[in-house]
């Protein structure tokens, strides 16, 4: 007996596959404009400090590429379900001791990056932010 997909699963595992080339490439090529094509023309990026358009987070990412150079990622955890894609991963720089954990989620709208929201916590700081609000 054959399973036939559902559409959010295709979509989803598409989706995913999607994420996987443009991390891939971007971390390979230190090349941002590798992501440009899998982003829609009115794609925003969200961070807690501002919100960024396809073009300002484009040259953000072309601006942080060059300090970032031989960057290591490990990447923890990939998930994807429908519309959204889920990555969480460490990072580091070679010959440092720092290191960061990145979370970052994807939201697709026909099979384009539609939006991005990214949480960066340096690892060293981590343990504090368990009680944040005191």
């Amino acid at each position: 007996m054959s399973t036939v997909e559902s559409p959010s699963q295709t979509d989803a595992a598409r989706n995913r596959a999607t994420v996987e080339r443009a991390f891939a490439a971007l971390v390979a090529t230190s090349d941002a404009d590798v992501l440009a094509s899998a982003l829609r023309d009115d794609f925003v990026h969200h961070r807690p400090d501002a919100d960024r358009s396809k073009d300002e987070w484009l040259d953000a990412v072309r601006r942080a590429m060059p300090p970032l150079a031989g960057m290591q990622v490990e990447i923890d955890h990939l998930l994807a379900d429908g519309s959204h894609v889920v990555m969480r991963s460490r990072r580091r720089l070679p010959d440092r001791d720092r290191s960061i954990t990145v979370v970052d989620v994807w939201r697709f709208e026909r099979g384009l990056i539609a939006e991005a929201w990214e949480v960066i916590e340096p690892d060293a700081e981590g343990a504090a932010h368990f009680t944040w609000w005191v």
